[in-house]
């Protein structure tokens, strides 16, 4: 963990919007090594335990070189993040790609780079093996155990495209036989914003059945879903809890199967969501005949998980942070409905004000896009006491980078 550096505080997320322009998103490398920490420290006792963080969450490559010297591996879903692990120095063996509904041409051209390969679905496992028989692969199941704070984020239900069934274990231990390939992990993961410590226990003990088929296993990856809290008072899942659980129940499986395996998780969203701040400028303050409206620089292109998932994120008035409590309806400047918050009671808004979004490390600039021609933000990393910059604002060019000019 960081030490003896200044904390980041709403003065220091000031200046930094100050220095490097509006909107922009700010992490906090302190709570990311201390939310690192924590997990880690909730399954202690396991001896072998690895954390590959969910490139996905966000994808900065300041931020992966981060991860890399924390200890973590890395979890990825493209071809494209495991180019950016390996250009932010992880070596092959630390990263897993997991992806779904890709080409097997891409499944191969991932396997020469020498990172771990898991495979989702029946066709491409027979496939792979039957071409690439020595190639050790990971198999994600699909537990049929429906979790997680929004249908959009629930992954491990027996509708969703995710896995391999449980009920076609029998079907998928035929491929691996009659191909002699080799099965190194069993994988599975059931969704985010998970809170019941009892619906990991339930999803492990069903990929402990799992891996009882399996005789030469090296790890066993529970994936993630660990749900934060949003808001003051928010609940959250009890990393404590399930890390003492679940760790004794490890034991006693590795015990049983005759073999110290690997346990990994790839968090996300955990060890980066509350390390995210999201400032913008109040544009407009807009009062209807029913509602005012605070209309930021900022809308569904920068931050869209308010409208995709329906999720909280705390709002603050950076510039007036003591000012009587009003009710605002926080939107944005793109031409759709792009409500970041309603009614909600923030302190009191002028045209000028900087707002902070909380928690927005996880899934928010990896979620941005260029819609209404807009510019991405600027990045900055929080780090021994300093903001640095590690994304520049996009200009017109970039919006005009790749394209190809016909001329009429």
């Amino acid at each position: 963990m960081i030490k003896n550096f200044k904390k980041l505080t709403n003065i220091d997320l000031m200046g930094i919007a100050e220095n490097f322009g509006k909107p922009v998103y700010v992490y906090d490398s302190e709570k990311i090594a201390s939310q690192y920490k924590l997990l880690k420290s909730a399954f202690a006792d396991v001896t072998n335990l690895r954390i590959n963080y969910a490139t996905k969450a966000l994808s900065n490559l300041s931020i992966l070189k981060f991860m890399r010297n924390l200890g973590a591996g890395l979890d990825t879903v493209s071809i494209q993040e495991v180019q950016l692990g390996l250009a932010a120095g992880f070596d092959p063996q630390a990263i897993i790609y997991t992806p779904n509904g890709v080409s097997l041409n891409e499944i191969e051209e991932v396997a020469k780079m020498g990172v771990q390969i898991n495979i989702d679905n029946l066709s491409l496992l027979e496939q792979f093996g039957t071409r690439h028989p020595k190639t050790p692969v990971c198999i994600r199941i699909n537990p049929h155990v429906m979790a997680g704070g929004n249908s959009n984020i629930s992954v491990g239900h027996i509708d969703s495209k995710f896995g391999i069934s449980i009920h076609q274990i029998p079907h998928l231990l035929r491929i691996v036989e009659n191909t002699a390939m080799k099965i190194n992990g069993i994988h599975m993961h059931t969704g985010s914003d998970i809170l019941d410590v009892d619906v990991f226990l339930h999803a492990a003990e069903i990929l402990f059945d799992t891996a009882k088929h399996f005789k030469n296993l090296e790890f066993l990856d529970f994936g993630s879903g660990f749900k934060v809290p949003y808001f003051n008072n928010d609940i959250e899942t009890n990393i404590e809890e399930l890390g003492e659980k679940l760790s004794s129940r490890f034991t006693e499986f590795c015990a049983n199967y005759g073999s110290e395996l690997q346990l990994i998780f790839e968090p996300g969203k955990f060890l980066v969501s509350k390390a995210g701040h999201f400032i913008t400028q109040v544009n407009v303050v807009k009062q209807t005949t029913s509602t005012i409206f605070a209309q930021v620089d900022s809308g569904f292109n920068h931050l869209i998980r308010p409208m995709l998932y329906g999720s909280h994120h705390h709002i603050e008035n950076l510039s007036n942070p003591n000012g009587k409590e009003r009710f605002y309806s926080v939107v944005g400047y793109i031409c759709e409905t792009d409500t970041f918050a309603s009614n909600r009671k923030i302190a009191e808004i002028t045209e000028g004000n900087l707002l902070v979004f909380r928690n927005c490390g996880a899934y928010c600039f990896s979620m941005s896009s260029n819609y209404n021609s807009r510019y991405r933000p600027a990045e900055v990393l929080w780090y021994k006491g300093k903001g640095h910059l590690i994304r520049k604002r996009e200009t017109f060019d970039d919006i005009l980078q790749n394209q190809v000019e016909l001329e009429f």
